[in-house]
């Protein structure tokens, strides 16, 4: 079957170019294309759509996320997910959350930290219930597992139980309570600068309302 015979859905449209769901016969898969991107901004949507790449290449073969079925450089293509996020969800099942953490513990087993848990958009809540992890352009790769891989690791545990307090706050543990409680220095030097000007950035230049898995809003005019 030919790429005319493809029928696509415009999922995303930015500076970093576009994301659709294609579906060809009987596959449904996701493309993430940076040929569209704005030419200022086309190498770093490139690095981003490899290490993405790399990321699900160390994940092959795990459930619950999605599985990289081709890069050629400028193309990514990944397994569609269905679900919705957790922002529309909103679960509230502790058994959600539990099946959540077993995940995070399989991402760490492989080497793999998210490093971008905190917006809920990332999280989904599958049809049979289950909770799947999207988005790894950002992931933290590691062979040696020392204090930085691990303290992001909790980082992202902690990300996990922060929406744990707000959607199911009744299923948090005393343990879950301290830990909820004792940031990194990585999240309060992060919390203190470099989100304020990430955001700065993100608003002004390339149109993304995004706090924390608040309503994604995208601009589709490339910046200045």
């Amino acid at each position: 079957m030919s790429a005319d015979d493809e029928i696509r859905d415009l999922l995303k449209s930015d500076t970093f170019g576009h994301i659709e769901r294609v579906r060809r016969g009987d596959q449904v898969f996701v493309r993430r294309d940076t040929r569209s991107a704005h030419w200022l901004l086309r190498p770093a949507a490139r690095w981003a759509a490899r290490h993405e790449a790399r990321g699900l290449e160390r994940l092959q073969g795990l459930a619950d996320v999605p599985q990289l079925l081709r890069w050629d450089g400028e193309v990514l293509e990944r397994s569609w997910m269905a679900g919705a996020p957790m922002q529309v969800a909103a679960p509230q099942d502790p058994a959600w959350f539990r099946q959540a953490h077993r995940l995070l513990k399989s991402l760490r087993g492989r080497g793999l930290a998210h490093n971008d848990l905190a917006k809920e958009p990332n999280w989904l809540v599958t049809p049979d219930n289950r909770p799947a992890v999207l988005d790894f352009q950002i992931c933290w790769i590691s062979r040696r597992r020392g204090a930085w891989f691990r303290m992001l690791a909790r980082e992202d545990l902690r990300h996990l139980l922060k929406h744990k307090r707000t959607y199911c706050p009744q299923a948090l543990t005393p343990v879950e309570r301290r830990l909820l409680a004792r940031r990194s220095w990585l999240a309060r030097t992060w919390k203190a600068t470099g989100k304020r000007v990430y955001k700065y950035i993100a608003r002004r230049w390339f149109g993304y309302w995004d706090d924390d898995g608040g309503a994604l809003r995208v601009r589709r005019t490339p910046p200045p």
